[in-house]
């Protein structure tokens, strides 16, 4: 299967090339040239990792045993075999994505990619050892070093904004043990730490390396495709409990920064899936609403930090990828990004506009609102949600409609307990780790393991660098 570059200066790949590279060379994003035709309903019947790779299969076509794959990414890793359950709470349905080894939505991607690049890697017979770069606003960077720790031929380099993640989400990244794996703290916020990443990628073009440059991040097709499957997997729960009847439309409503996560489940309605809206919720730093408000998208404001930190992002880059799916414009595509890198904000045609909010309804809540719905929803349901799950609950409230509405909850609240325990009107004092125990003790929550065990982990990685040190530090590894 051929895949392009969003810019279009790019010649053109196929699957496996696609994930080996990450990026393409004129800074674009690999898209498949044309969705292929796919058995949506045949996909319902499935299991969880059976789904996973019938939809890798056929939008990755040349990476070959991938029900082999999915299983070694998979099996045992997860707290259930269902891998990401829907539960009913409330008027809405929660997709809990939260149930993997770092309790992060991420964990769903990242526990499948290295088994994709690795593949990809012997399919095209190179022996050269690669390198991941990864930015994270919180949850990536740890997903990441766990599905790549000690995977041979593979190292990996993790940068995150210094001040600008949960002390949870920097513990579980200083503390990640693995003779491949390197972590660092970038001076300045994500959007300085990504587009860091973004310009390593250009520096080393063309150049001669001892090692082959690819991404983590969801610009890599390797890490965005595996996500599609939460979506058909929720679809079925609720086929599964006569929710819904088969074609009954779903909306979804997902707190986003990069766009990547909302994006997969575009991508499961152009396989067929029968998705109606997708509600697009933020934080404070609303970017995107006011992007599918009003199609000017402009980064020229201040990063707020918040309570939800992994969406205190600027530039949402897989943004890139709906205007090009939507116009087919690769030229549009390439001068709206050249805007948005030399003037800070671009505009998209009128008739693009429509088509995206056809498509994306929008909202955001600020650290106070999303305060609000978890004390509400915790009260009033016994349900106790993250801040970033609590935004896109307040977005599916603004955008209730008539077909069942499931939010996506991308992270578990252990994760956030200051900002939890605060909201549920709980004593915040102590240690991050004294608030944990405090949080089980009240809800009856059992604290995920590998957090627990974060109290008692020696710190390994404590650099901090400024942002034009990344390059140094990266062929420094």
């Amino acid at each position: 299967m051929d895949y392009i570059s969003t810019r279009g200066q790019s010649p053109a790949v196929d699957s496996a090339q696609a994930v080996l590279s990450g990026l393409a060379p004129d800074g674009g994003l690999y898209m498949p040239r044309a969705i292929p035709a796919f058995d949506w309903q045949h996909c319902l019947t499935l299991s969880a990792q059976q789904m996973s790779a019938a939809i890798l299969s056929a939008l990755l076509p040349d990476i070959p045993n991938m029900e082999a794959l999915v299983k070694r990414a998979y099996t045992g890793k997860f707290e259930t075999e269902d891998l990401t359950p829907t539960v009913p709470v409330g008027d809405f349905q929660v997709l809990e994505l939260f149930r993997g080894p770092t309790s992060a939505f991420k964990d769903v991607a990242l526990s499948m990619l290295p088994q994709l690049l690795t593949a990809a890697k012997q399919e095209k017979g190179i022996a050269q050892e690669i390198r991941i770069l990864t930015a994270t606003s919180g949850d990536t960077g740890k997903a990441a070093l766990v599905g790549f720790q000690d995977v041979p031929g593979v190292s990996i380099c993790v940068f995150y904004p210094f001040g600008g993640v949960s002390q949870v989400q920097r513990a579980q990244m200083v503390t990640q043990e693995g003779e491949n794996v390197h972590v660092c703290a970038v001076e300045g916020n994500f959007d300085d730490a990504q587009t860091g990443v973004k310009n390593i990628f250009a520096a080393c073009q063309g150049k001669a390396l001892p090692f082959l440059l690819s991404s983590a991040n969801s610009i890599n097709i390797g890490r965005l495709a595996p996500q599609i499957m939460y979506y058909f997997k929720s679809y079925a729960d609720l086929l599964s409990r006569k929710v819904i009847s088969l074609g009954d439309k779903v909306d979804f409503s997902v707190p986003t920064g990069n766009f990547g996560d909302i994006l997969a489940g575009y991508l499961a309605k152009k396989l067929g899936l029968p998705v109606g809206r997708l509600i697009c919720a933020s934080n404070a730093n609303n970017v995107l609403t006011d992007f599918l408000t009003t199609g000017v998208y402009d980064r020229r404001r201040p990063l707020l930090k918040t309570t939800s930190p992994s969406m205190d992002i600027l530039v949402s880059s897989n943004l890139e990828r709906l205007l090009y799916l939507l116009s087919g414009d690769t030229a549009l595509v390439a001068g709206l990004m050249k805007d948005l890198s030399e003037q800070g904000f671009y505009r998209v045609p009128d008739a693009l506009l429509t088509a995206i909010q056809a498509e994306f309804a929008a909202g955001y809540c600020d650290d106070a609102q999303a305060e609000a719905v978890i004390g509400r929803v915790y009260r009033e349901r016994g349900y106790l949600m993250d801040p970033h799950t609590a935004c896109g609950w307040a977005a599916a409230e603004t955008h209730r409609g008539d077909a069942p509405t499931v939010v996506l909850s991308t992270a578990s609240p252990y994760k956030f307990s200051t900002a939890v325990l605060t909201a549920i009107g709980a004593d915040t004092s102590g240690s991050e780790y004294d608030r944990m125990e405090r949080m089980q003790a009240l809800t009856g929550i059992p604290i995920p393991p590998a957090l627990a065990a974060l109290r008692t982990k020696p710190e390994r990685h404590t650099g901090v660098i400024p942002k034009e040190k990344m390059l140094e530090f990266v062929l420094g590894r």
